[in-house]
């Protein structure tokens, strides 16, 4: 039977005011979980308390028999973790610091731990980088070794934060190959707010905004749900606030000059509207347009 990781009734709330979490719940199944949210939607406080990283005001979040909240060594044992901005020691070397991350994550035996660090820079494409001093590493370099620490160790939960800031498309891709591979049989959390990164890869996932679910299943089903009620038209630059207005407008990008909009609607549109085959980008500004 797989792993499953639950979650009832989490809240938080910071000493500012803000609500960051309000009774989020959510069930989260073995494979790759998308949580997509605008920045300032709850996701890294979500992340850094599923991380042992703060506490949560009240609720509960288990992994398997494990409670998150109060079983704190027990959960770093089986938690990869790779948050939006993380430190390293400057002067150690990147072979250095991974066996030392496998060690912590209990690989105690010097040939296994050996051969897994290795194993885990060849696949995060440091290999050939080492002995180098993590001082020296590039962006990109550095964020591949967070990617080689969260996956040290064969954790069963996953979590990655914002990952692919700073790689560009060939190292972005290699990670989310890598993702895929390990998501088979563990429990992998993307908290992200590029969208295709959730449906390229995730088999299910959650919406959220200002601490609450708006939404959480396939995104494939969320996508059904909006089928012959995404509209768009071209409009000039001038035009764009009078349609606002006028329409349910999900969202609107430039193209060839010219703003593309996309409008929400149950009825079918004249005024120049063509139907729009829906994507998880209409999902997503819809149930966010929809909660404000």
């Amino acid at each position: 039977m797989s792993i499953e990781l639950r979650i009832e009734n989490l809240s938080k709330t910071y000493k500012n005011g803000v609500k960051a979490l309000d009774k989020v719940s959510l069930t989260i199944p073995a494979g790759m979980y998308g949580l997509l949210g605008p920045n300032g939607a709850g996701k890294s406080t979500l992340m850094r308390t599923l991380a042992t990283l703060q506490e949560a005001d009240s609720g509960s979040a288990k992994l398997g028999d494990i409670d998150l909240l109060t079983q704190k060594d027990e959960v770093r044992q089986r938690l990869g973790y790779l948050p939006q901005e993380f430190g390293v020691y400057p002067r150690i070397s990147a072979q250095d610091m991974l066996s030392h991350m496998a060690l912590l994550k209990g690989i105690a035996n010097a040939k296994e731990r050996k051969d897994t660090v290795a194993w885990m820079l060849k696949q995060c494409n440091l290999y050939d980088e080492r002995k180098k001093a993590l001082s020296g590493f590039s962006g990109g370099m550095r964020q591949r070794f967070g990617i080689a620490q969260a996956l040290i160790g064969n954790p069963q939960l996953v979590i990655v934060d914002e990952p692919t800031a700073g790689l560009d498309p060939v190292e972005r891709n290699r990670f989310y190959n890598l993702l895929a591979e390990i998501g088979e049989q563990v429990i992998v959390i993307l908290s992200t707010h590029i969208v295709e990164d959730v449906m390229e890869l995730c088999t299910n996932m959650a919406i959220i905004n200002k601490g609450h679910v708006l939404y959480q299943g396939c995104p494939q089903d969320a996508i059904a749900q909006l089928k012959g009620r995404i509209w768009q038209r071209s409009i000039a630059k001038t035009e764009q606030v009078d349609y606002e207005q006028r329409y349910q407008v999900v969202s609107g990008k430039l193209v060839g000059g010219r703003p593309l909009i996309h409008v929400y609607s149950t009825v079918p549109l004249s005024d120049g509207f063509i139907p729009s085959a829906p994507n998880l980008e209409d999902v997503f500004f819809t149930k966010i347009r929809s909660w404000n």
